[in-house]
Parts: C-alpha cells; structure tokens; sequence
C-alpha cells in the first residue's frame, strides 16, 4: 500500500515559475538573483499558506544551484539541488522559533553561521515563525542580523509582522505577501484535480476557494476532505454539505420573499436555516454580503470582482435587475446594523426575525407613503421655553338638536348687531388665548381647530360670563372638598391653588412630575365643573413643573449610566468594546 501524501505537499511549488498568486515578489526575487544583488536578511510576511516558506526555500536552492537556468531558475541537477530536494542539504537550515525560542537557541544558531559553506555559496538560515522569539533573544540576534559573514543569508518568516520588534525589520528586506485570489486557487485545483483524476464542477471549487480565504494550503487541505467524502465525484451539493456552507438557494428565497414583502415566508426560511445548526451572526454577515454581491452585480462593469461560477453570476445578474439600487443600499445597511448589535442583542433570534421584517417593509410603494404622509396630522409646535407646559385640550360636548330659529327676515338689520358683537368678542378672547400659549390659529389644520375650540352652540349652552380669581379659587376649592374616592387628586387640588393668565385661561404650578400626571388624568372632570360653576365655556388650563422646586424622580442604573454617556462619550464605546452589562 503506497503512503499518501496530502495534495499541500505533494503538489508544493519547487520552481519560482510554479508559484500561485506571488508573481510580482517571485518576479523581484529572480531580478535580485540575475543581478546578483542578494540583501543579507530578508523578511516574508503575510497570512497563513500563502507561500512564504516555499519561496524561501526556491530562492535558498535556487542562490546555490551550480546551473541555474537561463531564465534564473534552478536546474534540479546539479548536486547542490538534487541535495535540497532529498532534504540533506547542509547549506539550508530551517529553524521554528515557535519551538526554540530562547537566548540559547539563537547563539547555537550563531556558531553554526560562522562555518563556511562545503558545497555552493551561501549558507541559508530560514527562521518560522520569528515573531515568537522572546525579547532577549530577539536583543542576542541583532549583531548577527546586521552585520552576518558574507556567506550567510537569513530569511524571516512570519505571520504577525506587528510583533516583530523595529530594530529587526530595519535590518531586513521586507516582502509582504498576498491572499490568494479566488480565481488563481480554482485554477489551482482544477490542475490538481486534472493530476488526480478527480471529477469536480467549477461551483464546487469556488466554495472550496471561498472557505480557505485567501490560504492555497487551507484549499488544497479541504480539496482532499471533499475528495474522501465523495470518492472522486466533487459536486456543489456535496461541497455545501461536508463544508456546512449555507446554500446560496437560501439567500436567494429570502431575497425573492423580501422583494414581495412577505414576512411569513422570511420568517419560516429563517427557521430552517437555524434548525440546520448555522449561528445567527454567519446568517446575518451571509445576508449582508449576498446583497452586496447583488449591488455589485447590477453593473457589468463591477460584475467582474463576484468571482463565482457562470451559473450562480447569472442568477446574480437576474436577481439584481428586480431590485433597485435604493433597496439595495437600505438592506445593505440594515442587515449591517445587524451584525453589529448581534452580539450585544439578549434575544437574538428576536434580533434577526426584526431585521428581516424591517427588509420585507423596504418595498413599501411611494404612493402609499404618499397616502400616509397625506393623512398623518402634523404636531403643533408649542411654545419651547424652558418651563415644561400642558395644554389641556376641551372635552368635545356631544352637542344637542339646536331649538328652531324664528324667522328673522322680517327683523331690522339693526338686530343682527348684537350677536356680531358677542362672536367678535368670542374670537378675540380665543386669539388672546392661543397668542398665550404660543400657538398661530393658521398653523392648525380644521381637525385639530376642532379639537380645540368650543363650538357656538356649546359656547351659548354655557355663556361667556367674566369671572375673578377669587370667583375661580373658590370653585376650585368646592370641587376638591366634595371628592371622595380620589384622595391623592384632592390632596394634590389642596396643595396647589390656580392662578389667572387671561380672562379665560389659568395656571396651575405644580412641584413633582406626579402631581402633574394627577391633573392631567382629571383636567376633562375638573374643567367641566369650573365651566358650569362660572358660566364661561372657555375656560383652558395649563399644567406646569415650578422652577428649580422640580423634584425629580429617582433614577434606575440604566438611567444614571445613560446620563453619565452623555458626559463622557467614551463610557459607552468601552461599555460596547467589552459588552459590559448593567446589572
């Protein structure tokens, strides 16, 4: 039984030329090696399974081939490369700084640099992993580092490059690597699966490609998974379920429900994806990116950087013509508010049913918001002094059948005069009111003038009658003596007493939100006494908090932290950094 070996080693770049998604730095390096400008350390960075420690074993074999190519690669002839490939060259020496790490080890590391090479020019020390070097040995290396025996060259390689402190990185040749871009690993794979005799649909390579992020490693790992879970057979279907990989089926029912505005159906997509075992926020970020991928695909100029299949980028395509580009903006950023919040969320699942019912609502037609704008009533704006008022509104007086008016027509001009005066003097003292409540009669519409003013046959059931505000203290004080039940609204009538503004509106000044709300719930009963009693059908009452005599309520955790925020900002950006939680 022959041994296997994983696609990640056996099909490993042993050329310049054979390695994916590198070309700008493979190309440098080759230049450097023609001109025989080689730097004494160098320093490859960059994500996991891009090729950093590939290159830096083509770029040792190659610096020591004894006949290099003429396009400056080695030969894989000459003893110097056929020494490497059989891992027993003594000019190539790797070295895991995960595993040795200390003082000790890098001063082994620099006698051994001191021998001269016994075949080729130069001995080649590759250190993985640098960043894990403590901070002594890190101290120990820099002389070595800056100043090595011309024959030694030091090749770095790391994945966290911040770690790395600054006097090493000044002594070295940085090169950054890449991610791999999606189409260079399917391409990747479809050799490797040419080379294996595996069958596989291009769908099925671009999930594969999309899971490893960037990683030719990750790639080919999950390539020789799926080849074992399949036998051979690589097909998207089974790809989606050895990987757990959300269908993009489902995103495209979701997105055909949201289009129609059905929540039922959004909801009860959402269930079966949870009841498949995917996460919430890989829903969310999935939703995200799907209609992402829709804006981008609304243009065929941008079309191209959704590297998918043909057949998924053309149901892309017709997807994306159903959809306007305003929708798409709006459940971009609402999924997006999502994912944000999902973590701090208590109820999640309750997080993503909203957010879905929030899309669903983005294909509201203009003419019925038209229609709700049309009807809404607007607020009146009040007076925004610094003294909080309530103006309480008229109850509306269920009017009677008016009695039959004489006819008049025989009656002098002259007789009419009387009832002219009395509306005139009606619709002054309404304007004086409102002119003190700070509200323009124009601004009203007929609804709320409604509302708001008596109407006459009320106004001539109770009379106009002028009255004092000793007359008003004294109905005042009969209507808290005779209550009986409302112990709290009496004793609240008791404390505070009204206070004239005009010839029909009062005031009332009270000390605590409370006493006010006691008011308010019972101005429509109090108002209605007051009017028979005085004979005045407009009599108004405003509600106020005193001045500086406001006694505030008492404030919950939630409260005193919200206030605190609004003082020092960065309370709530350390709250949300750290998802800290009121207790």
């Amino acid at each position: 039984m022959d041994t296997f070996i994983v696609s990640a080693r056996k099909y490993r770049p042993s050329t310049f030329r054979s390695v994916v998604g590198q070309e700008a730095l493979t190309t440098t390096l080759k230049n450097a090696i023609a001109g025989n400008k080689l730097a004494h350390a160098y320093l490859f960075s960059g994500p996991r399974g891009v090729g950093k420690t590939t290159c830096a074993r083509i770029f040792a074999k190659t610096i020591n081939c004894l006949n290099p190519l003429h396009d400056h690669e080695a030969c894989n002839e000459c003893e110097s490369c056929v020494a490497f490939n059989e891992q027993r060259s003594y000019n190539i020496h790797e070295l895991d700084a995960a595993s040795n790490n200390g003082v000790d080890d890098i001063r082994s590391l620099i006698d051994q640099v001191r021998v001269p090479p016994q075949i080729g020019r130069y001995k080649v020390y590759i250190i993985d992993e640098v960043h894990m070097l403590s901070q002594s040995a890190f101290n120990s290396f820099l002389k070595t580092l800056e100043e090595p025996p011309s024959h030694a060259i030091f090749i770095l390689a790391t994945t966290e490059k911040h770690k790395i402190i600054p006097t090493i990185l000044s002594r070295c040749q940085v090169y950054d690597f890449n991610r791999i871009n999606i189409g260079d690993i399917v391409a990747h794979l479809q050799y490797v699966a040419k080379q294996e005799e595996v069958n596989t649909e291009p769908e099925a390579l671009n999930i594969i490609a999309q899971k490893a992020d960037g990683g030719m490693r990750d790639a080919l790992s999950i390539f020789d998974q799926t080849v074992s879970y399949t036998g051979g057979n690589i097909t998207y279907r089974a790809v989606i379920e050895n990987l757990n990989v959300l269908d993009y089926e489902y995103y495209f029912r979701l997105s055909d429900a949201i289009i129609e505005g059905s929540v039922v159906d959004c909801l009860l997509i959402l269930n079966d994806i949870l009841n498949r075992g995917f996460e919430g926020q890989y829903i969310i970020s999935g939703i995200a990116s799907h209609f992402r991928d829709l804006l981008v695909c609304k243009d065929p100029a941008t079309a191209a950087l959704f590297q998918v299949g043909a057949s998924i980028r053309e149901r892309y395509i017709v997807m994306a013509k159903k959809c306007s580009n305003n929708l798409l903006y709006q459940a971009i950023g609402i999924a997006n508010d999502c994912d944000l919040n999902y973590r701090l969320s208590k109820n999640k699942r309750l997080l993503l049913e909203l957010t879905l019912i929030r899309l669903c609502q983005l294909q509201e037609t203009p003419a019925t918001v038209k229609e709700e704008k049309k009807t809404a009533i607007k607020p009146i704006d009040a007076d925004k002094g610094s003294n909080e008022r309530t103006v309480v509104k008229k109850e509306r007086v269920k009017q009677e059948p008016a009695p039959p008016k004489a006819d008049l027509t025989d009656q002098p001009k002259a007789a009419e005069k009387p009832e002219t005066n009395r509306q005139s003097a009606v619709a002054e003292n309404r304007q004086t009111l409102y002119s003190k409540l700070g509200i323009s009669l124009s601004s009203l519409t007929n609804e709320q003038k409604i509302d708001n003013i008596v109407s006459e046959p009320e106004a001539e059931q109770l009379g106009f009658n002028l009255f004092t505000e000793e007359e008003l203290v004294v109905a005042w004080n009969e209507y808290w003596q005779n209550l009986k039940k409302e112990k709290l609204l009496k004793n609240t009538m008791s404390l505070y007493l009204p206070k004239m503004v005009s010839d029909v509106l009062f005031e009332v000044e009270v000390n605590s939100d409370i006493n006010k709300q006691y008011l308010t719930d019972n101005s429509n009963s109090i108002l209605t006494s007051l009017r028979e009693k005085l004979q005045n059908g407009d009599i108004t009452m405003t509600i106020k908090i005193a001045e500086g005599n406001a006694i505030k309520k008492a404030l919950t955790s939630r409260e005193i932290f919200d206030e605190m925020a609004e003082k020092n900002p960065s309370l709530q950006k350390l709250s949300d950094e750290f998802g800290l939680e009121l207790s």
